[in-house]
């Protein structure tokens, strides 16, 4: 064994939340034309596959479902230290949810990559925080998965690795040992990613090293892809209007600072007596 081959899913974030816009018709984000950057736990992940690659060598490969404005961000992970970039980007992949993205990703990497050791994501995402992909990808790829993780020891003549975890609820550490290849998620408080080369971001953009792949290529069922392929409908969307503030300020000592106060939040039906 010459090394793993590491998988990174990523997904493009809109860092500007006021630039976003909702198709009026399908209710879903529009994200064509908007400037993207890496969601910023998917960085707590490559940091946690290029520690595995800096100890036992081999390869770190990122892949990202997007718009073509999702080039630029796919750089930035080949600027942090991944080997290889792959845009999936096509018309047919627009709409969908995480079912239909799963599937896409999945299929995508059975179909580019002849052989892998890990999958490795982050453990949510910060515009819809559902935390679905490792689980649904581990599914169609028939692997095993593991959220939560922290780091991970591999014996590559065995194929083994061990991986910890940590149950922030609990305040708990977990290990489990799998037979490679697996996927796994990890915890968004760890590995604090290490800062994007300027000038290996540059090269990768004067040398193309991000490859862009469509589905021509692919190949992938259309009834399983984009808007078709997802069940989730969003039925209703409406403006969240601002609640209107009291603005009530108690000025004294503060023991009756806080019974005043209890006594308001009760009086309100916030907390019960």
């Amino acid at each position: 064994m010459s090394g793993l081959t590491i998988i990174v899913p990523v997904k493009a974030a809109v860092p500007n939340i006021t630039a976003v816009k909702l198709d009026p018709v399908t209710h879903n984000l529009v994200r064509e034309g908007v400037p993207l950057m890496i969601n910023p736990y998917d960085r707590n992940a490559l940091e946690f596959a290029l520690r595995l690659k800096d100890k036992y060598g081999g390869k770190v490969i990122t892949i990202s479902m997007a718009p073509l404005s999702g080039k630029d961000f796919l750089e930035s992970t080949i600027g942090m230290g991944a080997d290889e970039a792959y845009l999936l980007s096509d018309r047919a992949f627009a709409g969908a949810d995480t079912l239909a993205t799963s599937y896409a990703v999945a299929r995508s990497i059975q179909r580019l990559f002849s052989s892998f050791d890990l999958i490795v994501f982050g453990e949510e995402t910060t515009d819809s925080s559902t935390a679905h992909m490792p689980a649904q990808v581990a599914s169609w790829l028939n692997l095993p998965y593991i959220y939560y993780a922290v780091d991970a020891e591999v014996k590559p003549e065995d194929r083994l690795i061990t991986v910890n975890r940590y149950l922030e609820d609990e305040g708990v550490y977990e290990t489990y040992e799998y037979k490679l290849p697996i996927v796994v998620s990890v915890y968004r408080n760890s590995n604090p990613p290490r800062d994007i080369g300027l000038i290996r971001k540059v090269e990768a953009k004067l040398n193309n090293l991000v490859k862009i792949v469509d589905n021509n290529t692919l190949k992938l069922e259309r009834e399983c892809i984009g808007l078709r392929g997802s069940p989730t409908i969003v039925a209703k969307i409406e403006d969240a209007k601002p609640v209107e503030r009291k603005k009530q300020i108690f000025k004294g000592d503060p023991r009756e600072a806080a019974k005043w106060l209890l006594d308001n939040l009760t009086k309100e039906g916030v907390i019960k007596p």
